[in-house]
């Protein structure tokens, strides 16, 4: 089920109703409400889905009661193991079998060893596997490390595991966040929920008229980048930048909304991270969760930034290519990966990768002009990667570039919609003055915000937007990973 769609609009009115309205005075029928609003939310896509969602949750939850009930370290090492083992092996088969095997195959055939591959299977990627499939190893990992008290109610982890506003594409939520909140009654709090109303809207004004609208270029010059000058494929690049930004934060905005209107608080996914003034400052900007799971659970247990020079340098490699390889079973996402770790390097041997951690030009309207470089070369590193990331395969990601710095670069560019670029200038407008928010609709004690006659303009103007400058529908792009 998609958050933009007539079935969603239709669903969330009613879960809403039956939560605060018929389950109020009782927490276990809210959380089986929840539980069982995700299934059905999840299984919109396809039934199928719901037995390995179903399996992974009795599993973490019977190994975290067997973690609470032993204090043999070789039994909880096992434990742990068998947690660690089936998760990722799910992972491994669902998404990453096809890749490994092909990947084989063509390092022989390379070599000049022709070996037919009759291994391949003919499976379909569960939606959101790869995000709940961490939201789970977050709960075991931290049961075993003892800095969680594991549940023994079922439903309430049930609920945790599939919580359907961040179920598909997160934010990636730790255990020791969100399950405690299925323990505690929940109070309708009037500002909490009108301020996730904003935040929904603000995510569809994301998703269905910068990402959907910017798509239908990117898509058409990515796919047909041989036919076009150099000009025309760095907008096509810039399309997809903003395409990936406004789609996927766009989805997290309004998970984030969804659960405040249900007493839930979710971690902030975003922070303006196209405001960067540094590579470091950027990944501390996006996709958060995803991000700080892999500094507690591998950049950190591998040593993190303890030891020599040569440690911290390996650990930044292994973290950036096992998130590539997180988003996607294509060599395209590894090369992306390790693009990001050698724009990384020379902030790290400068010790200089924690340097940017307060927001840009945090005060005043407009960035200095160092700062301003700093933003726009940062940006333009970005751009770069991202295309490495929509290519089909490395070497067009190369073509690509190499296409975009020839002689056709000083040519006009084509696929100009001048309506799209005003639109995203105002985007980029309204998250640049809102960048030490939380989001881009939160408006109280603001210049835009401080009449209620202004916000209601402002919002009539998006839901106007919305209405009649939306883009054809697309699929949330991170549901693919």
């Amino acid at each position: 089920m998609l958050f933009n769609s007539i079935d969603f609009a239709i669903f969330l009115p009613i879960v809403f109703f039956l939560y605060w309205f018929v389950c109020n005075k009782n927490l276990s029928l809210q959380n089986i409400l929840l539980l069982i609003s995700s299934y059905v939310f999840y299984g919109w896509w396809d039934w199928r889905f719901l037995f390995l969602i179903i399996f992974s949750s009795y599993l973490d939850y019977g190994v975290g009661i067997a973690l609470d009930k032993t204090s043999d370290d070789k039994k909880r090492k096992i434990l742990l193991l068998i947690s660690v083992i089936v998760n990722l092996g799910f992972l491994a088969i669902f998404k990453y079998f096809n890749f490994f095997i092909n990947s084989f195959v063509d390092v022989f055939t390379l070599f000049g060893y022709k070996i037919e591959n009759t291994l391949s299977l003919q499976i379909v990627l569960p939606v959101g596997i790869s995000f709940y499939t961490f939201q789970t190893l977050s709960y075991t990992i931290d049961v075993y490390k003892e800095k969680l008290k594991p549940t023994y109610n079922l439903v309430s982890f049930f609920a945790y595991v599939s919580f359907f506003p961040q179920l598909v594409a997160g934010p990636i939520e730790r255990a020791i966040n969100l399950l405690p909140q299925f323990y505690v009654k929940r109070k309708f709090h009037y500002n909490l929920a009108i301020d996730g109303m904003r935040q929904i809207l603000w995510g569809l004004f994301k998703k269905t008229v910068i990402a959907d609208n910017c798509a239908t270029y990117a898509n058409e010059i990515f796919n047909n980048y041989t036919e076009y000058s150099g000009s025309t494929l760095l907008v096509g690049a810039l399309f997809f930048t903003f395409q990936i930004y406004a789609d996927f934060s766009g989805y997290s905005d309004i998970a984030i909304g969804v659960s405040r209107l249900f007493g839930f608080d979710l971690m902030k996914n975003f922070s303006f991270p196209y405001f960067s003034r540094d590579i470091a400052e950027f990944w501390r900007r996006w996709h958060i969760s995803l991000t700080t799971w892999f500094r507690d659970y591998v950049y950190i247990p591998l040593g993190g930034s303890r030891g020599s020079m040569w440690i911290k340098i390996r650990n930044t490699f292994v973290v950036f290519l096992v998130s590539g390889l997180w988003h996607g079973a294509n060599w395209t996402f590894v090369v992306w990966g390790l693009i990001n770790a050698l724009y990384f390097m020379p902030l790290l041997l400068l010790n200089k990768n924690r340097k940017n951690i307060e927001t840009i030009a945090l005060g005043k309207f407009l960035p200095s002009l160092k700062e301003l470089f700093q933003m726009t070369s940062t940006f333009f590193l970005i751009v770069i990667g991202w295309i490495f990331f929509r290519a089909e395969t490395v070497s067009q990601a190369f073509n690509y570039i190499n296409r975009i710095f020839s002689k056709s670069f000083f040519q006009t560019p084509i696929f100009f919609s001048l309506t799209i670029v005003i639109v995203t200038l105002l985007f980029i407008f309204i998250e640049w003055i809102q960048r030490d928010k939380d989001h881009g609709l939160q408006l109280q004690n603001t210049l835009l915000g401080n009449y209620r006659l202004t916000r209601w303009l402002i919002y009539l103007a998006l839901v106007f937007i919305i209405c009649f400058l939306k883009g054809s529908e697309q699929e949330f792009i991170y549901f693919q990973f």
